[in-house]
């Protein structure tokens, strides 16, 4: 289940949880909240910031895997593989 964001909608009305926003656990099947569950008072969906990944501005080389820890195979035959 994703998790969705929320926030009062007029920060004069809500209760102090929904004022500073809340998260919720919903299946995607269900419509978005509209009212808080504790006060009932409107709120609205927060765009969540998105995952960051790090980003590799070059490939790998053999030697930077190899330092990483991984072991390098370069294919020779079909189905054979050499460790380099």
């Amino acid at each position: 289940m994703p998790l969705y964001e929320y926030i009062s909608a007029d920060p004069e009305q809500g209760c102090r949880i929904c004022k500073k926003g809340l998260e919720i656990r919903r299946p995607v099947t269900r419509p978005p909240m509209e009212t808080c569950p504790l006060c009932k008072s409107p709120v609205k969906k927060l765009i969540s910031r998105g995952v960051t990944s790090p980003k590799i501005a070059k490939p790998l080389s053999v030697s930077d895997a190899k330092n990483a820890g991984f072991t390098v195979l370069e294919k020779r035959d079909e189905g054979t593989y050499e460790k380099l």
